[in-house]
């Protein structure tokens, strides 16, 4: 081989060696989860993203292995499923096709792939198991007490204590592995040897227990030590045992008293099986601490009633009562594939004064939902008082008077000659300010700390621009979004309500999945709807059904198909939509029987919920020319939903269905503007913006007419609203993109900055740190307030990263991008990121007087098409270079005073000078 020859070949070898450098994955996930423990689904999807150096990088091949073992993985031996080399640039939602799952199956699994710009080596190995798929692999028996105790109060305002649980066992051989699968009815908290298992808090999902319960899987292999052996639970009572039994009978539903489903299973190196499970072998006893503890009014913590040991070995618990076989809740059993709920935070308060002798106001500085961890010394029988409120009186006294009737009070008996911490276990609060009372001794700030609770999602979006009040709207959405998940989207945390109503999320969750990995979460509500459906096709306002609100309305129960949308738009899944659509299917068919006439729905309930009214004191408007009509509502959202009906319909290969859709639609479209479309001054109806803006948006207005009912829409802002917001619930949903697509960024960033009534600004400058419930909430009925509720910001989130930052998915999962930042004068950065499922894609840009700067990343294995504000291509650099000179980077077109370019992935620097 000649000199020459091997310099080419060593290049050659070194330039494929840095490729296979630089070329990773990482963020391995299975359903959307890292390393999840006892899932359901046989053929659960994977995921991972790539990494590497350069730009323009795609997946051309991947290989996934799944194996038994560690071992076997690490030997690249995919003894259940070796996929071999597979051509394909899908890296996310990758449906395992190996040998069928079973039972307690654990599968380790890694990936490899293929790029246009060399390959990577095998993953980091992750891992997921498979839980109980049979009813029959279940050998334990529910337990529980069914009544309450001579201390409980089984009343409206209940005082139920918490149960203690308690089982001993033998380990004689050495442990291999073991697994508890738990299901406690409402919350639990699980031990063994003394030890907590797990980092979870208010564990156990609320559901409509009657149609589906949720069990956990934990491993606790080096929990289990050979020889005595304990396991124990505390049972809390949640949404099981309701905060107001015995109460509006036809209104609340009730499940029982808790009750507990617990199983054990021990594996030993040689082979066998130990089963601990739940029976009346156990003791338990309702006479320790927690006295009380109730979503609603708080939890009483009695220390002196402690009992040291009571979940660990050697505990004496003779005198405890022996648990009782009871009824199964009635739900199917399934695992739990939604985030467990967990301290996620931590807030220091900001001042702390004396209201009075004995009594302390803590101000957080921030409106959020969990509860106080409390440091205290004192003596045995002293009793600390914490209640909570979101605001004050003018006098400095709690203001509770919007909470209705919860009490939100805890109250810890301290047992004395120590220091003593505690925080609840099996209730939260939603508040600012905190009263303490009874506390001995002078309280100071270093005593107190916020805990703040919810779902452990991921935080996937970062936000910010170069308007300090944008950024605090922002800040108010982000804690107002935190604060409402606890297993299922909430409407509020704080007052005697916390109801998971869909019309809250119907758009909302679109702008909350930027913030947050919202997916899994909202896949589990969906299951929570589709369990409250009735037989005839009705779905209710609530879901889960908590409350007995089935009103037949198009807009609230509409969520359903809006949110299913969501998901497959945002995360590329599909499986809502494959389980959902015979379920939104017949609720679209009973809405269509029932109240269509002349395809015009009859029907409405809610209206444009929360409108701003004419009169700072009034909570609804009462003009009707601010009011949009409730048959033009629900029209327009047969319409709209008949479209995502007709897409679902065409993703499932159902042609026929796809068809009716479609004709369906097109009569209702042509009913809607034959009935409520002006022909001479193309205004809908009373010419409200929502009345308009609803067919603008969904095309329903004939394309001939758009220009003009959009101009009767910015008309109607400008002129009669002064620029400000004029839309309830349903309108703002739709409004701020409305406006930027149709061609006014503009007016929706001067609604979205405005900070005079009624705007999202004016509650922050009346000192809000979350949304409020009601644009004039400090004027209105104070105690019909909620001062964190979500269901005003509309799309106001999915505008500012959508539009704003210009991040937006063209078809599903961000696989390709569209990025059209508006150019705003009054706005001169925008700084983002968000986390797709393919990585992280960035977007900052700068616009001062005329010069453009715009920071762009794009993950590997996609790709975007870029607006960037140019009066040609040629005016446009990208790190300093002309782009026409880079080869990286394609001039597709210019439109609209904009260079439209294609990039792959990688980092970009565009700059346009005036």
């Amino acid at each position: 081989m000649s000199k020459r020859a091997h310099i080419a070949l060593l290049i050659f070898i070194l330039s494929s060696y840095k490729c296979l450098a630089g070329i990773a994955t990482q963020n391995l996930r299975c359903e959307m989860l890292h390393n999840p423990l006892g899932i359901e689904t046989i053929h659960p999807r994977l995921s991972w993203q790539i990494t590497g150096e350069g730009r323009n990088i795609n997946q051309t091949a991947y290989q996934v292995l799944v194996a038994s073992t560690p071992t076997k993985l690490a030997a690249n031996e995919g003894d259940l499923w070796d996929s071999h080399r597979v051509n394909s640039g899908e890296s996310i939602m990758i449906n395992y096709a190996g040998k069928t799952l079973i039972t307690r199956t654990t599968c380790y699994w890694k990936v490899k792939v293929w790029t246009n710009k060399g390959e990577s080596q095998w993953s980091q190995p992750a891992m997921w198991s498979e839980g109980l798929l049979n009813t029959t692999d279940w050998k334990a028996r529910w337990i529980g007490h069914d009544g309450g105790f001579p201390w409980d109060s089984v009343s409206k305002f209940s005082r139920l204590s918490a149960r203690y649980y308690h089982k001993q066992f033998d380990v004689k051989q050495e442990v291999k592995k073991a697994t508890i699968y738990i299901i406690g009815l409402g919350h639990y908290e699980l031990y063994i040897n003394g030890n907590i298992i797990g980092d979870q808090v208010l564990a156990g999902p609320p559901t409509d227990y009657t149609q589906s319960v949720k069990y956990n899987t934990f491993d606790v292999t080096n929990a289990i030590k050979q020889g005595a052996n304990a396991v124990a639970t505390v049972l809390g009572n949640g949404r099981f045992f309701t905060m107001r039994p015995k109460y509006k009978r036809k209104k609340i539903k009730e499940f029982g008293f808790p009750k507990m489903l617990l199983q054990l299973e021990v594996e030993y190196t040689d082979g066998t099986r130990q089963l601990i499970v739940s029976d009346n072998s156990w003791k338990f006893t309702a006479d320790g601490p927690i006295r009380t503890n109730n979503e609603y009014d708080g939890e009483e913590y009695d220390a002196t009633k402690e009992m040291p040991g009571w979940n660990n070995t050697g505990f004496d618990d003779s005198k405890w009562l022996k648990a009782e076989l009871v009824e199964a809740p009635g739900g199917r059993v399934e695992a739990q594939v939604n985030e467990l709920i967990k301290v996620m935070d931590t807030v220091k308060p900001v001042t702390i004064n004396q209201l009075k002798p004995g009594t302390w106001i803590i101000d957080m500085g921030q409106n959020f939902a969990g509860w106080i961890k409390m440091h205290v010394k004192g003596k045995r029988g002293d009793k600390v008082t914490l209640r909570y409120a979101e605001t004050l009186q003018p006098n400095g006294e709690l203001y509770v008077a919007n909470l209705r009737d919860a009490k939100v009070t805890d109250v810890y008996t301290l047992k004395g000659g120590e220091d003593e911490s505690w925080r609840p276990a099996f209730v939260y609060h939603g508040f600012r300010y905190v009263e303490i009372s009874g506390y001995p001794g002078r309280p100071e700030l270093a005593d107190f700390e916020g805990e703040v609770v919810y779902d452990a999602m991921a935080t996937t979006g970062h936000f910010e621009t170069s308007n300090p009040l944008i950024n605090q709207v922002y800040h108010n959405a982000y804690w107002g979004i935190l604060s409402n998940y606890k297993g299922m989207p909430v409407d509020c945390p704080q007052r005697n309500e916390r109801m998971p109503w869909l019309g809250d999320r119907a758009v909302g969750s679109l702008g909350e999945s930027f913030v947050f990995a919202n997916g899994n979460l909202y896949a589990k509500w969906l299951d929570d709807i589709a369990q409250s459906q009735k037989p005839d096709g009705a779905i209710p306002d609530v879901a889960p059904a908590y409350w007995n609100y089935y009103s037949d309305n198009m807009t609230w129960p509409g969520t359903y198909i809006l949110v299913a949308d969501m998901l497959y738009r945002q995360f590329a899944d599909k499986a809502p939509i494959e389980k959902h659509y015979v379920s939104m299917k017949k609720w679209m068919d009973y809405m269509r029987v029932k109240y269509m006439k002349d395809y015009i729905v009859t029907k409405d309930k809610y209206g444009d919920w929360c409108v701003p009214p004419e009169s700072p004191e009034l909570i609804h408007s009462k003009d009707s020319s601010r009011n949009t009509n409730g048959q033009l509502i629900a029209t327009a959202y047969y319409y709209h939903l008949s479209g995502l009906m007709q897409k679902f319909a065409k993703l499932l290969n159902k042609p026929a269905d796809a068809q009716a859709f479609a004709a369906l639609k097109l009569r209702v479209g042509n009913a809607f503007n034959q009935k409520y479309l002006d022909k001479k001054s193309f205004r809908y109806a009373n010419n409200t913006v929502t009345a308009n803006l609803l067919p603008l948006y969904f095309g329903i207005t004939p394309a001939a007419s758009s220009k003009t009912v959009f101009k009767n829409i910015v008309d109607k802002i400008e002129n009669d609203a002064n620029g400000h917001i004029s839309t309830g619930v349903i309108g703002t949903q739709w409004l701020m993109r409305g406006l930027t697509e149709y061609g006014r960024p503009d007016l929706a960033y001067r609604i979205a900055s405005n900070d005079d009534y009624p705007s999202w600004g004016y509650m922050v400058k009346h000192g809000a740190t979350t949304i409020w419930e009601l644009w004039n909430g400090d004027t209105a009925n104070p105690a019909m307030n909620s001062h964190n509720h979500i269901m005003l910001l509309g799309d106001l989130v999915a505008w500012f990263y959508q539009d704003l930052a210009g991040i937006k998915t063209v078809n599903v999962g961000f696989k390709e991008m569209v990025m059209v930042p508006p150019v705003i004068s009054q706005l001169s950065t925008v700084n983002a990121s968000y986390e797709t499922p393919y990585g992280v894609v960035k977007s900052s840009w700068t616009s001062n007087n005329g010069h453009f700067t715009w920071h762009i990343t794009i993950p590997p294995n996609s790709k975007a098409l870029v607006y960037v504000p140019a009066g040609t291509g040629k005016a446009v650099t990208e790190s300093g270079q002309a782009v026409n000179t880079i080869k990286d980077i394609k001039l597709v077109k210019m439109e609209g005073g904009r260079a439209i370019f294609r990039i792959g992935s990688g980092s970009y620097n565009f700059e346009v000078k005036s």
